[in-house]
């Protein structure tokens, strides 16, 4: 019985990181409240909880990166046109709203991945497996 709920509570660490659909930033905090309460309950725990609080931190940290990144192009493609203080021609087409969308779909990617990630190690926590994140920097050892 002792092993089926720390399979349960590994579960519930990891799919904690949806809360940052509810609240900003909720994705780290949720995990890393639920793994300092459980980390002293068994090594299991306190191993899957690392793994979520770096996963989640590094995936917000990848989220914010690529966005950043984008940011001139969308606002480039958009004002193209731009010649002078005087002359503000916003030309929204097709052609120039290539930006925003390139944008909307490298977001929407990496969203979908995270969500996935999640579900997955949520999934093999529940099963008693040690699941490691692809891509996670080890903020926390």
């Amino acid at each position: 019985m002792k092993q089926n709920n720390e399979n349960t509570n590994a579960f519930l660490i990891h799919l904690s990181a949806f809360t940052g659909f509810l609240f900003p930033f909720g994705n780290i905090v949720a995990p890393l409240i639920a793994w300092q309460t459980l980390k002293d309950r068994s090594l299991y725990l306190d191993e899957q909880g690392k793994e979520a609080v770096n996963f989640n931190i590094s995936y917000t940290l990848y989220v914010f990166i690529i966005s950043i990144a984008f940011v001139p192009f969308a606002f480039g493609s958009i004002f193209r046109n731009f010649r002078n203080f005087n002359n503000i021609d916003i030309n929204i087409n097709f052609d120039n709203l290539f930006g925003f969308i390139g944008l909307g779909s490298i977001a929407g990617i990496i969203y979908l991945i995270g969500i996935a990630l999640v579900i997955i190690a949520s999934l093999k926590a529940k099963d008693g497996e040690n699941y490691k994140y692809p891509f996670t920097i080890k903020f926390v050892k």
